[in-house]
């Protein structure tokens, strides 16, 4: 997954691996503590000082990596097939989704179970607006800010502040 490759979203190994990481989840999201927040700091890659608001959801945890002094506001989402990297003094809005997985434009394909996964990298200092979504293999600068509810769709440069399309 970390390498692009196709791999099978429903295979079971993977299934329960998500499964692990939702119910640490889960055990977080019922009882926000700063004890709590063990149960999902620990399934990550690296972290720093980071606040997580309840609600917080993710595919396997492993593939994130946070920088410090990092905020996630409530109900975000980290689909994170593929390496979710966020830098140093982020600041992340509600409801804010990260999709690193993919699918097949064809059909059948798609039935298969086949899926992809591109990394997001997001910089330093960085600002994203509530609800917006960010998909697979973006790259965000430092110090931009991208607006609520803008879908990201293309590599937003230092310092740009980006609406949507």
């Amino acid at each position: 997954m970390r390498q692009g490759q196709t791999f099978n979203g429903i295979d079971i190994d993977l299934r329960l691996r998500r499964e692990a990481a939702r119910l640490a989840c889960g055990k977080y999201n019922a009882h926000p503590s700063k004890g709590n927040l063990r149960h999902i700091t620990r399934l990550f890659e690296k972290f720093g000082s980071l606040v997580i608001e309840p609600g917080f959801q993710c595919d396997y945890g492993t593939q994130i990596r946070i920088g410090e002094r990092c905020y996630i506001n409530f109900n975000c989402v980290f689909l994170d097939s593929a390496n979710i990297t966020l830098g140093d003094d982020v600041l992340i809005g509600p409801g804010v989704h990260f999709y690193t997985v993919d699918h097949p434009r064809d059909a059948n394909e798609r039935a298969s179970g086949k899926c992809y996964a591109k990394p997001i990298s997001i910089g330093n200092k960085v600002w994203i607006g509530g609800g917006a979504k960010i998909l697979p293999g973006i790259t965000i600068g430092d110090n931009a800010i991208i607006a609520a509810n803008a879908v990201v769709t293309r590599n937003i440069s230092a310092n740009e502040r980006y609406i949507s399309g």
